[in-house]
């Protein structure tokens, strides 16, 4: 291949190219359904409380799970992990569009739907998931103020890490990191973690949403 040829393949190639995530392929995908359901002519946000016979027992969560080759989009997985969880008929609920998506440092990709169930939806809960659902009224978590609390995350190299390839050794400056936990307390119940991340996000596009209308 000459070098004009291979120029001129080089600006084909990054002229049509669309960038992602370095290194996705070692990421594994997980969907959310966040939802928004009327009780009372007034929103409520559920939430549900995983089951003690799955990985971390008795957190409280949004519907969802890793998507699956089958699953025809991000939003086709949030949606079949709601109803595979709690059980809601497909007429009885929709997805209202995406939130932002959350790359963690545990090779994990985020990806949050906003969706609504209808009020006089039934639920048929997965007992081995969810031990029980709760909701909470949108105003009241509008109203709340989250507590905040930090998770510092440090590098820490395997045991046979070649330091003598690196400049300075096993005194290498690493750079370090900082989580910023959110905690909500409602009713006993305590929603934190991912959950309360991706519920401030959605309570905040909420708020945007209806600015546009006003």
């Amino acid at each position: 291949m000459s070098d004009q040829f291979a120029r001129a393949s080089w600006h084909t190639h990054f002229s049509e190219r669309t960038p992602s995530i370095l290194g996705h392929d070692a990421y594994r995908h997980f969907a959310l359904f966040v939802p928004i359901v009327m009780y009372q002519n007034e929103p409520h946000v559920l939430f549900q409380v995983r089951s003690n016979g799955i990985r971390q027992p008795g957190e409280i969560s949004f519907p969802g799970g890793k998507a699956e080759k089958e699953d025809r989009s991000f939003a086709h997985t949030a949606f079949r992990e709601m109803q595979e969880e709690i059980g809601v008929a497909s007429e009885k609920a929709r997805i209202l569009g995406p939130l932002d998506y959350m790359v963690t440092p545990f090779q994990l990709i985020i990806h949050p739907f906003l969706g609504e169930i209808d009020g006089d939806a039934e639920l048929e809960l997965n007992a081995a998931e969810v031990a029980e659902v709760f909701t909470v009224p949108l105003h009241e978590l509008r109203n709340m103020t989250p507590k905040e609390h930090t998770i510092y995350l440090e590098v820490t190299p395997e045991d046979n890490f070649p330091y003598h390839l690196i400049p300075n050794g096993e005194n290498y400056s690493w750079r370090t990191g900082y989580v910023t936990e959110q905690f909500y307390e409602y009713n006993g119940y305590i929603i934190w973690g991912l959950t309360a991340r991706i519920l401030t996000h959605a309570l905040y596009e909420l708020t945007l949403a209806e600015k546009r209308m006003t």
